[in-house]
């Protein structure tokens, strides 16, 4: 193995839509101290033009057909680190959505995890275990698919079902110390290997869940030796570096006047930007 090659990064992008933003992200992200791997949503039927010319590019042909809140989405996560680590290792993983972008040059991306390398970049809402929780992970789920999905049978007997294990006191994953934070990550190779040999367990625990994507990585990166590496775990935008804007329980976009604000921030990148404002966001962009 190169030493040079291990020390660089992997950056892994699920997209759905907004390919001309994702086109902007891969341009902001070529640099030949990076790979990028991508996987597209299987619902798209017209995969859309992508290249590099400085970075190695993978765009993923086993593809997953993802739904919201279901386990698919941590499944697409898997594709993506199982192409990247057997390309691999890399120093850093970062793990992306197709309308993030990078706030900080590539020169400061790679200055910033050279010098903290070893940390692991995942974000932690540290909460005691809510009724919330344990509705997401400890009571099984119907049609977790759907969890979008408007069909008033299919809602009516999933909330049914949920309400007789209240009922009845049916729990699952009782002996499991879930944490949660945000999906988006830069984590180490030990880290993206303890994910991939623990996809079978991931499985077990997570289908029929509800946004386990949330959960998967802070709760495995919870136990030893992950726990004493872990960046920050006070602040879940400053624990895996994303500037992600939240307003009223739901993440809001960022637009081109907020770009100042985001490129002084501690953040490395940030989610999540609009299609429509691409051609600003080409001038303004590192």
């Amino acid at each position: 193995m190169d030493f040079g090659d291990c020390m660089k990064h992997a950056c892994l992008i699920l997209a759905h839509a907004d390919f001309d933003l994702l086109r902007l992200l891969l341009s902001r992200l070529d640099d030949e101290r990076n790979d990028i791997f991508v996987h597209i949503d299987k619902k798209v039927m017209r995969m859309p033009e992508l290249h590099t010319e400085k970075s190695g590019l993978t765009i993923l042909t086993n593809r997953v057909d993802v739904r919201w809140g279901d386990w698919t989405v941590v499944e697409a996560e898997y594709a993506l680190f199982e192409a990247a680590v057997a390309k691999g290792p890399y120093a850093y993983y970062h793990l992306l959505s197709g309308v993030d972008l990078p706030v900080k040059t590539q020169d400061y991306i790679h200055s910033f995890c050279q010098e903290y390398q070893g940390r692991e970049f995942i974000g932690y809402t540290l909460t005691e275990i809510t009724p919330e929780l344990v509705r997401k992970v400890r009571r099984w789920h119907l049609f977790p698919e759907d969890f979008k999905n408007t069909n008033l049978v299919k809602r009516g007997l999933r909330a049914a079902y949920v309400r007789v294990q209240e009922v009845f006191g049916i729990y699952r994953n009782k002996d499991i110390d879930f944490k949660k934070g945000s999906q988006w990550v830069s984590v180490t190779d030990a880290m993206a290997r303890c994910f991939l040999a623990h996809r079978e367990w991931a499985e077990k625990v997570f289908t029929h869940s509800f946004c386990s994507d949330e959960m998967v990585f802070q709760t495995l990166a919870w136990q030893p030796p992950f726990r004493e590496k872990l960046y920050n775990t006070e602040d879940d935008g400053a624990g895996c570096l994303r500037a992600i804007g939240w307003k009223d329980g739901r993440i809001i976009d960022w637009a081109p006047e907020d770009l100042a604000a985001l490129e002084s921030s501690p953040a490395l990148f940030a989610r999540k930007f609009r299609g429509k404002d691409v051609n600003e966001l080409k001038k303004l962009i590192p």
